[in-house]
């Protein structure tokens, strides 16, 4: 069975995508991977075949309708009686219904968050547009898969369908884990900077902690703003920003934190009902965390004491969080960060998504 997946992503570092790939590959599907070249083009090695559409415009707003009918064209070049697509996200959606119309093929829809419910499109007319689209194209999905129990709820509620829930999360470490005497104690943020993520909280946080560094690991549009708050609280020299890194590069520098942030802010459900990705990274390289008490992070919690819980975003009372799990030390969470590691890997997430796509083969290829 031929699995053509797209996504509006440059793919370098986009770790789901990458994941489900490697488990339908590994499974013996044959996999196609389409994306765009949207934030540069990173080396990547792959073990399928892979194409990034190259974008002619500079504004995101026109890089979406570009990345639309380029697409579908790609798409439509591709596909033959045997295909089925795998969409990611709303922003890749579309050309995938019309030529899974067109032609007769199933289609599967990923969810990685609530589209239009992100922060960054909030209040603006493009919600209204992505909304519209969500209304017409999500509603009698047949098949479907997100990220979070809480998101399957939010997506049966609004349109009625079911999705398989396949969380975000890293594959099992197995390797002994040494832990680090930080001389300054380092906080790691890690993922996009941009707003509703709690990263002004946790600069300003920094003005409350002595002997400690934030290390602020990802890219994104508010990068520079963030920077030019951390000079203008003169703490340049308590908050480190470094910049996209690769995955791979990325969990060296996950493994050496003494405390993981996941403090995200309620910029409506798409957030609210989230589970990160870097809690799952920083539970699989056993490092403790401070997460806001959403309701995924509270889940994990509830399960395993992997951290401690924050109700705000107080640069105080965030402050005084990340206190007590430097004071308690990295060691004092191990045992609890062992059993969730054990549960909260990417080996117990594959066998739903073989399920759903053998699912797909037998209802529609035999």
């Amino acid at each position: 069975m031929k699995i053509l997946v797209s996504a509006f992503s440059n793919l370098y570092t986009d770790q789901r995508i990458e994941k489900v790939c490697e488990t339908l590959h590994a499974n013996g599907h044959q996999v196609e991977l389409l994306g765009n070249d949207w934030g540069g083009e990173g080396e990547m090695d792959r073990p399928y075949p892979f194409f990034r559409i190259r974008h002619s415009t500079k504004l995101l707003r026109f890089a979406y309708l570009e990345f639309q009918w380029k697409l579908y064209r790609e798409l439509n070049r591709r596909v033959d009686k045997q295909t089925v697509l795998l969409a990611n996200d709303l922003d890749a959606l579309l050309p995938n219904v019309l030529i899974s119309k067109k032609l007769n093929i199933p289609l599967v829809f990923d969810s990685h968050e609530i589209f239009t419910e992100m922060p960054a499109i909030k209040g603006r007319w493009t919600q209204k547009v992505w909304k519209f689209l969500e209304q017409h194209l999500v509603p009698g999905t047949k098949y479907m898969m997100t990220e979070s129990y809480s998101y399957a709820a939010w997506f049966k509620k609004e349109y009625g369908v079911d999705p398989v829930v396949v969380r975000n999360i890293p594959l099992a470490l197995k390797k002994k884990i040494d832990i680090p005497v930080n001389n300054p104690k380092v906080i790691l943020y890690q993922g996009v900077i941009n707003q509703s993520r709690g990263i002004p909280s946790a600069i300003l946080a920094m003005k409350y902690l002595d002997n400690a560094v934030l290390k602020i690991a990802g890219d994104g549009p508010k990068k520079a703003e963030y920077e030019a708050l951390a000079e203008k609280e003169h703490l340049q020299d308590k908050v480190m920003f470094l910049g996209r890194l690769h995955p791979t590069e990325l969990r060296k520098v996950t493994r050496t934190a003494d405390v993981g942030l996941s403090v995200e802010e309620n910029g409506g459900v798409s957030y609210l009902y989230s589970l990160p990705n870097k809690v799952a990274d920083c539970i699989q390289s056993r490092v403790p965390l401070v997460m806001i008490n959403f309701p995924e992070m509270l889940k994990v919690y509830s399960q395993f004491k992997v951290g401690e819980i924050v109700e705000n975003h107080d640069p105080r009372n965030l402050a005084d969080k990340i206190r007590v799990v430097i004071s308690n030390g990295r060691e004092y969470y191990q045992v609890e960060l062992e059993k969730a590691a054990n549960e909260l890997c990417w080996e117990k997430e594959e066998p739903k998504i073989l399920e759903l796509f053998n699912k797909v083969e037998k209802e529609n290829f035999r």
